[in-house]
């Protein structure tokens, strides 16, 4: 049995993908795919139901994820404290958050955390949706924050871990306005070419909510991605440059949606409202998190 075995596994969970998940594990898909068998052979039972995409856990996958999920995590913890001094380690709280989450709500939501009470020493480390869930269920942080909604499983099993709401969003389509201030990609039907689409990853929680509501509303527009990224900001960049539309936090494009330098590119039908939420495991942390965690509870959510 091997570590990269399990990460691998946890990896096509949150997938559901083959080629996805290993493109994340940098490895080739028959690679991939062999180490997943050997893990099955050393179990004894299939976890993945292939016959259709996405692929599926059988009964023995969700009975072993959340087995694979506590090994992870103790052991990258264990290797935190060793790595750090356990004694160092204790008075740091640490936190992965998604890059647009890290960029616009974290530092004005820690702020206001703080004016709660200290918190101690802080330590933020970024990434897209499935590499900080790996870091919650590896240890590598108490606290993982990024976009959720109900049509998601970003893969964190109820039974080991916790959540809160901490504040909310919506997602929004903007691009740059023409001379005359209408969009330059509009979602409109009768549009005389069809908007060039600027996608998130399927790596990205709010990537694959938004996939979710086109595949339920009614359009006779084929959305067909020109240019694909994880990262908010970069679609940002994108929509900046005039390069087409994308579904933006309105939290972040706010400023630019008054000053005239972004435009709707469809009407509130195509809005997307989502949640930011807060995830830790249920086992204990160190005094600080807990404290943290505590104030946060016991804190409103943040518009």
């Amino acid at each position: 049995m091997e570590l990269r075995w399990l990460e691998d596994f946890l990896t096509l969970v949150d997938t559901r993908n083959f080629s996805r998940a290993a493109a994340l594990r940098f490895t080739t898909q028959p690679a991939f795919s062999r180490r997943i068998k050997a893990l099955e052979e050393w179990l004894g039972a299939p976890l993945f139901e292939r016959a259709g995409q996405p692929v599926s856990l059988t009964e023995a996958g969700k009975q072993f994820r959340g087995v694979a999920e506590e090994i992870v995590r103790r052991l990258y913890q264990g290797r935190e404290e060793v790595r750090f001094g356990s004694a160092n380690a204790a008075g740091v709280v640490k936190f992965a958050a998604t890059h647009s989450l890290s960029l616009t709500f974290f530092p004005r939501w820690i702020a206001a955390m703080e004016l709660r009470g200290g918190i101690g020493n802080i330590r933020l480390d970024t990434g897209h949706a499935a590499m900080c869930v790996q870091m919650l269920q590896q240890g590598s942080c108490h606290f993982m924050l990024c976009h959720t909604h109900p049509s998601v499983d970003i893969g964190l099993d109820a039974r080991h871990f916790l959540s809160v709401s901490v504040g909310s969003d919506r997602l929004v389509p903007v691009c740059r306005p023409d001379a005359e201030g209408k969009p330059i990609d509009s979602l409109d039907e009768t549009a005389q070419r069809p908007p060039r689409y600027l996608a998130y990853a399927e790596t990205s929680a709010i990537g694959r909510a938004l996939e979710n509501k086109l595949r339920h509303t009614e359009t006779r527009i084929r959305l067909e991605p020109q240019f694909v990224s994880h990262l908010a900001a970069v679609l940002r960049s994108m929509v900046m440059d005039g390069r087409g539309f994308a579904w933006l936090p309105e939290s972040d494009v706010a400023r630019e949606l008054e000053a005239g330098v972004f435009v709707r590119a469809g009407p509130a039908r195509w809005d997307l409202d989502v949640d930011i939420t807060l995830f830790r495991p249920r086992d204990p942390l160190s005094a600080p998190a807990e404290a943290f965690w505590r104030s946060v509870t016991q804190t409103p959510s943040m518009p």
